[in-house]
């Protein structure tokens, strides 16, 4: 039997606060390892903003390169909080952020005619539009996210949503 073609698409920030909200970290290798059990994976790409002087995040896109995924990677933007404005991630009046809708979106534009699924590890209510266009066109879209994190748009656009709880057993990083 021909295993399913698909591509692996993860919103490196997105699972960053999923983590954080479900108060474990996923073992990317275990999580590798039980999706390629399923289908025939040709590429797992990572987006993620670089912070200048990151030397732990170089370490853990090592770690990713090292068990066989693509960093996509662009630094991160600086950002003023405004006064009076109560952002969860500020520092010192400012945020860090990276957006990669837009790359993610070109990447699997670019990469749909060669595969027959998508996979997106995203909550993310912006890949909305993209899930539905890519439906349009005979994709099937998995979506890996968390119950909390989930936005609803994007649960009615994908073909499939896996939870991440029903997997904890399989792909939560030991301590």
């Amino acid at each position: 039997m021909t295993k399913i073609k698909a591509k692996i698409y993860i919103d490196g920030s997105n699972v960053f606060y999923t983590q954080k909200k479900l108060g474990w970290s996923l073992d990317w290798f275990k999580v590798k390892e039980l999706i390629e059990s399923q289908k025939d994976i040709i590429e797992w790409k990572y987006y993620v903003g670089l912070k200048d002087g990151d030397e732990k995040m170089r370490g853990y896109l090592k770690y990713l390169n090292a068990i066989g995924f693509t960093a996509v990677t662009k630094p991160l933007k600086r950002i003023r909080v405004s006064d009076g404005e109560n952002h969860p991630n500020s520092q010192g009046g400012f945020i860090y952020k990276a957006n990669f809708d837009v790359e993610m979106t070109a990447d699997i534009l670019l990469d749909k005619a060669k595969i027959d699924e998508i996979i997106i590890f995203s909550g993310d209510s912006d890949f909305e539009y993209l899930a539905n266009k890519l439906k349009d066109s005979g994709r099937k879209v998995i979506v890996y996210a968390s119950k909390r994190t989930i936005s609803w748009e994007l649960k009615l656009a994908s073909s499939e949503v896996v939870y991440l709880e029903n997997l904890e057993r399989q792909i939560k990083r030991d301590k």
